[in-house]
């Protein structure tokens, strides 16, 4: 439909009678007045058969390293720990003690909040004008991406930070549109959850703000609303931040650790934007890279033209600093929506219906495999998924632990000490540690080492993982006495890891807990490092 004299005037004045001044939008298609109708029953039945594969895959296999630590954190409540804020080691421990150590229950969330990205998503593609078309398209687009559906089967930040952002910026699109204030503030609590989730939502919120800056509305900055809700949002970040003050910044050591890891083990700059891709799914992708150009280029999508700048910078951003590609998955559901409401011009053919859907039966096909369906015996391939791998011989480890410590003399067993080379180790032991009858483990790895420390009239310590050479640095006597393995024979990070009796402590446990502090598992990588404190 042709713009009107009244809709040419208003885009010269922006509505506000200021030449140049930014549109106010009803919708990216600006004939109309009102977003199209919700296609509530096929993009609810989407969301809830996503939760539902989720919570009857949740079983399988076992704990992420990321759960057992979070486990084991929220079981020493506190305002901060070393590598991220609060809120997800005080839920993990709610939810394993009220559901006696459920597997599902623990990652109820996680499925939860997946199907309402999916019911978010399709939001966001009505306010920016899609039809019914368009939201079943962004939402099964949310539903067939492999960073989505991994991240649902696990309780771990990027879970609920990649569904903050989306409900974020379904938030920001729907105050363009309306211009209702009121919704600042449900922005503002999307922040301050962020904010006890993960530091790293930060970034997000800075280059949004640049990007509002260049591309507007630039009214949105003028909201006396915004700025309250940023200050509640920053203010409750502070004692968290007072935590990190008081412990040396130690997200800020974990930062570099992690763009380390991700320029040398992780395919660097090179493999960030295929990742990125990759991640999205494979309709998905083709969404994406459509909403972007829609979005940075289509006049009709100017007043959203800050979320694909957003995107973009923050692409940008983490090719720069080595960020892990998921870091901007937060921002896909919008692109998805900005792609698919632009598609909905095109007249609707038999053949192109089949073949979109195709294209989505394909997508899900290759994207449910990031799920545990298979049976378990397929991660002794050389090519089997690593975060899956990872997943399994936890309760092995405990018992391979728990075989040596009950060797020890009786005397020497009453006072003996669990350390671990990694803070997963640890995690395991102890989750599965007490049913075994093992003492609570330690481990001066990441943010485990922050937990607590050995008491100074502690003896023999049972000590998993590392080499006989690091080992010696703290102790007079090394031996090895046992070998980690699991009944699937999955030969992942903890295969043939070595248990060692270590006794004779160099130093009393005060002096010497510190040097056992590091971010970095390879115990060969760190054999002359001095201590952090």
């Amino acid at each position: 439909m042709p713009p009107t004299a009244r809709d040419e005037a208003v885009h010269r004045d922006g509505g506000h009678g200021r030449p140049g001044a930014t549109p106010r939008p009803t919708s990216t298609d600006p004939s109309t007045d009102q977003p199209p109708a919700l296609a509530l029953l096929p993009v609810a039945a989407i969301a809830c058969a996503t939760a539902a594969l989720l919570l009857l895959t949740a079983p399988r296999f076992g704990y992420f390293s990321d759960e057992l630590y979070f486990l084991a954190a929220g079981r020493r409540p506190a305002w901060g720990y070393a590598d991220q804020p609060p809120l997800l080691p005080l839920l993990a421990h709610a939810l394993d003690a009220v559901s006696h150590g459920s597997l599902v229950w623990l990652r109820a969330p996680a499925a939860a909040v997946t199907a309402l990205g999916v019911l978010t998503a399709a939001l966001t593609a009505r306010e920016l004008g899609g039809r019914r078309a368009a939201q079943i398209a962004t939402a099964g687009a949310y539903v067939v991406s492999p960073v989505m559906l991994q991240m649902g089967h696990l309780l771990i930040t990027a879970t609920l930070d990649i569904f903050l952002t989306t409900v974020t910026t379904w938030l920001l699109v729907r105050w363009v549109r309306t211009r209702r204030d009121r919704l600042l503030l449900l922005v503002g609590l999307t922040a301050a959850l962020s904010l006890q989730v993960k530091f790293l939502s930060a970034g997000f919120w800075a280059v949004l703000l640049v990007a509002l800056v260049f591309a507007g509305p630039r009214d949105l900055l003028r909201r006396p609303l915004l700025w309250v809700s940023a200050a509640g949002a920053l203010l409750t970040a502070v004692p968290g931040l007072l935590w990190q003050a008081r412990n040396g910044w130690p997200q800020l050591a974990m930062t570099k650790v992690i763009s380390h890891e991700v320029a040398t083990e992780e395919g660097g700059r090179v493999m960030f934007l295929p990742t990125v891709l990759s991640a999205s799914g494979l309709v998905g992708a083709v969404l994406l890279s459509y909403g972007l150009w829609r979005l940075l280029t289509a006049r009709e999508a100017r007043p959203y033209r800050f979320l694909g700048l957003t995107f973009a910078g923050l692409c940008v951003c983490y090719l720069v600093v080595h960020g892990r590609p998921y870091y901007v998955s937060g921002l896909f559901a919008v692109l998805w929506a900005a792609g698919a409401t632009g598609l909905q011009r095109l007249r609707p053919t038999r053949p192109r219906a089949w073949s979109t859907a195709v294209a989505y039966v394909l997508s899900a096909a290759l994207a449910v495999q990031v799920l545990p369906v298979y049976p378990v015996h397929r991660l002794t391939s050389p090519s089997a998924d690593r975060l899956a791998m990872e997943s399994v011989g936890w309760p092995d480890l405990a018992t391979s632990v728990a075989r040596v410590y009950s060797e020890l003399p009786a005397d020497r067993r009453r006072r003996a000490l669990l350390i671990t080379d990694r803070y997963d180790q640890a995690g395991a032991l102890d989750r599965f540690g007490p049913q075994l009858g093992l003492p609570r483990p330690y481990s001066g790895h990441r943010g485990y080492w922050y937990l607590d420390r050995p008491a100074d009239d502690t003896a023999t310590v049972v000590f998993v993982g590392a080499d006989a050479r690091y080992l010696r640095q703290f102790f007079t006597s090394v031996r090895r006495q046992g070998t980690v393995t699991n009944a699937q024979k999955v030969h992942n990070l903890n295969w043939g890891a070595p248990i060692w009796v270590c006794e004779g402590e160099r130093r009393p446990w005060r002096t010497l807990w510190p040097r056992f502090s590091h971010l970095n598992a390879d115990s060969a990588k760190r054999q002359a490092d001095p201590p952090r404190r």
